[in-house]
């Protein structure tokens, strides 16, 4: 479900410079360019940095040793002679944002797969093959397109078009103050991905949170064990070796009835739960997320009611 805004593409992206850094990881060197005013969109800001985010994500992993990530937003006239455009996109006023990268590259029949749900290049367990198939679905529903440019061992661009609006803002996405994402309370968070873990703690403990940082299931059982205050919150990975964030969950239930659940996945729920990993009406965030949809996440399932029987979580 898309909850559509007039918005500044570019300010989307320079407010997630900081955030994007800590991703991506000392050995990526990240540049940001936006030289001229962009025109407006009309998209859904939680889903562009959803995109932004997966893009970035990808371009990370397909630079093992490091190298070089450009994201740029510039305007684009598309006319019947624009060399390389798709043949069902019509001519139009667009928005571009680019994401280039200066990886491993694609052959020419992995280009051609790289937006089917579940396709991936990587070895089992290091990628679900869904990011680029999110990307592809929220540009598709936001109007626009994105065209991709490979060149083996030199790299891949990826290209989102999205259609320009004349009209004028209505709300900012930034109005909602940011002290409504603000809290207080613990949490337990349990992430195996250093990287996650570490940009997941720094954008909780910078909103007052008191973090509880482990990076496996038997680890976060000990440290709830010995941590004798409340715990409000686990926010755990689902897939996880030994033990998982569900079993996690069934361990902890016992001696913490009162302490909500998070469950997070690169995953999307539709697939944990078809595939039996979760049950349905599970509280759950898709991995990679913004820092917007982890506080708004976290903020929701901690000012919710009082638990219903723990769902998702076998007695």
């Amino acid at each position: 479900m898309l909850a559509p805004q007039i918005i500044d593409l570019s300010e989307i992206v320079r407010a997630m410079n900081p955030m994007l850094g800590r991703l991506l990881g000392e050995d990526v060197d990240l540049t940001v360019l936006s030289p001229n005013p962009v025109g407006r969109v009309l998209v859904d800001p939680s889903q562009v940095e959803q995109v932004v985010m997966n893009l970035a994500v990808n371009a990370r992993d397909a630079m093992p040793d490091g190298g070089k990530l450009t994201i740029e937003t510039t305007n684009v006239s598309v006319d019947g002679a624009f060399v390389g455009k798709p043949a069902d996109v019509l001519p139009g006023h667009f928005v571009m944002l680019a994401v280039t990268d200066s990886g491993v590259g694609m052959t020419e029949a992995t280009r051609a797969r790289i937006f089917e749900p579940f396709f991936t290049t990587k070895e089992q367990g290091k990628g679900t093959g869904l990011g680029l198939a999110t990307v592809f679905g929220i540009v598709q529903q936001s109007g626009g397109y994105v065209s991709v440019y490979s060149e083996l061992s030199h790299g891949t661009a990826f290209k989102v078009y999205l259609p320009r609006t004349d009209r004028v803002a209505e709300a900012s996405c930034t109005d909602a103050p940011a002290t409504t994402l603000n809290g207080s309370e613990t949490i337990l968070l349990v992430e195996d991905e250093e990287q996650v873990r570490t940009v997941a703690c720094a954008i909780l403990r910078r909103h007052g949170y008191n973090v509880l940082e482990t990076s496996n299931g038997g680890e976060a059982y000990l440290v709830s064990n010995d941590f004798s205050a409340k715990i409000d919150l686990l926010l755990t990975d689902v897939v996880m070796p030994r033990m998982s964030g569900r079993r996690l969950a069934e361990q902890l239930a016992p001696q913490r009835p009162e302490m909500r659940v998070l469950f997070a996945s690169g995953y999307t729920d539709d697939a944990i739960i078809h595939h039996g990993v979760l049950d349905a009406g599970v509280e759950f965030l898709q991995q990679p997320f913004t820092p917007q949809a982890l506080l708004r996440k976290v903020r929701d399932v901690l000012d919710a009611e009082a638990p219903k029987e723990r769902v998702g979580v076998r007695r």
